[in-house]
């Protein structure tokens, strides 16, 4: 008898993992063909070139260091060390939603949220998410960490109509990026991630709970100091 469920066992075991891969191939078939149909379009190189010969367009040397260091605190701490997707805070981001029973993280990287606005609609769906991970492997092989970055902040949506760094450091506070203070560019930072929610414009005191979130982040990963962040908070 034992013999008999642990053999029943093994080929439950053994079907459960011949579907997870079956499953698993379609899924890559599936979300590669999205990837190959985007850059057939238009390739990784020419969509990229576009943009740095957009007006307007910021390079990584005229961007306080101050918002480089929230973006990623924020965003990607771990941006530096990985390869472009993250596992580890993906499944963070994974049981964090299971336990708080709702999506309140996504656990995409720098990189990938760079790769989904460059080629891809924002379309949910397997498919375009697999097909985002095979254009992250690609340009985080083909472009530099910094260069990923700088385009990254020349092409996301800060609200308002404003789909770069200058044109919202413009809009928000009348200033270059360059001459942003140490409060415009943490509050600049934490606009990103939901752009009709923290837009300073739409509503100042969620976009100030969203600040305090970014520059809360920045002394968790140790980035600046609790004295640093009050000091920054005194311009509020």
């Amino acid at each position: 008898m034992k013999k008999i469920i642990k053999r029943i066992i093994i080929i439950v075991i053994s079907v459960c993992f011949l579907l997870t891969l079956c499953v698993g191939g379609y899924f890559a078939m599936l979300g590669y063909k999205v990837y190959q149909d985007a850059v057939n379009e238009k390739s990784i190189e020419d969509r990229i070139d576009e943009i740095r010969l957009r007006e307007n367009y910021t390079p990584l040397s005229e961007i306080p260091e101050i918002y480089i260091k929230s973006v990623i605190a924020v965003e990607d701490s771990r941006f530096y060390d990985h390869s472009g997707v993250d596992f580890f805070s993906l499944i963070r981001a994974i049981f964090a939603n299971i336990r708080n029973k709702e999506l309140s993280q996504g656990g995409s990287t720098i990189s990938q949220q760079f790769a989904k606005n460059l080629l891809f609609s924002h379309e949910q769906s397997i498919s375009r998410k697999v097909g985002e991970f095979f254009a992250t492997r690609y340009i985080e092989k083909h472009y530099s960490k910094d260069e990923i970055l700088e385009l990254y902040m020349n092409i996301i949506y800060y609200g308002d109509g404003y789909y770069n760094i200058y044109d919202a450091s413009m809009g928000y506070f009348g200033v270059e990026p360059k001459d942003m203070t140490d409060y415009q560019a943490t509050m600049l930072a934490g606009i990103p991630n939901a752009p009709s929610v923290y837009a300073p414009t739409k509503n100042l005191d969620l976009a100030q709970k969203r600040q305090d979130k970014v520059l809360s982040r920045m002394v968790e990963t140790g980035v600046i100091t609790e004295a640093e962040k009050n000091k920054i908070l005194e311009d509020r």
